[in-house]
C-alpha cells in the first residue's frame, strides 16, 4: 500500500490552495490539494512538511496541521493500494510558489466543487467544505 498526504492550506480568508497536476501524470490536469507521498522511514506528519517545503516552498510546524479526513483505493490492476491522508494547515511560513510547469489557485468555498479532481480528492474536498462552514 502506498501512502500518500495531502494539505488542505487554509489562509485567512477562508480559501484553500489547490494545485493542478502536470498533464503528462496519472489525473494529469486536475486539481489537487497539495502533498505527496510518504518515504520509508518517514511518518505521514514529517512526509508532509517535507512535500509542501519541496513542492511550495512553504514552511510547515507539526504542531500546526491537524488530520481531518482520508480515502482510500485499491487498484483491479495490481498497482498499489492508496491511502490518501488529509491533514488540514492554517498557519505556515512563506507566500506558495508554483514548481516547475504546476499552477496554483486559491478557491473560495463556492469555488472549491467546480474544479475538476482526481477520483480520491473529492471527497476530502466535501471533508473541507465541512470545515469551512
Amino acid at each position: 500500500m502506498r501512502i500518500v498526504v495531502a494539505a488542505a492550506m487554509i489562509d485567512g480568508r477562508g480559501r484553500v490552495l489547490l494545485q493542478r497536476r502536470p498533464e503528462k501524470k496519472q489525473h494529469g490536469g486536475l486539481w489537487e490539494f497539495p502533498g505527496g507521498k510518504v518515504e520509508a522511514g518517514e511518518g505521514p506528519v514529517q512526509a508532509l512538511i517535507r512535500e509542501i517545503d519541496e513542492e511550495l516552498a512553504v514552511t510547515l510546524s507539526e504542531d500546526d496541521v491537524t488530520p481531518v479526513s482520508f480515502a482510500h483505493a485499491d487498484d483491479s490492476t495490481g498497482a498499489p493500494s492508496i491511502l490518501l491522508l488529509l491533514y488540514v494547515c492554517r498557519l505556515w511560513k512563506g507566500e506558495p510558489v508554483c514548481e516547475k510547469n504546476a499552477m496554483l489557485k486559491w478557491a473560495g468555498r463556492q469555488e472549491i466543487s467546480t474544479f475538476p479532481m482526481p477520483p480520491l480528492d473529492v471527497p476530502l474536498a466535501k471533508a473541507v467544505l465541512a470545515l469551512l462552514k
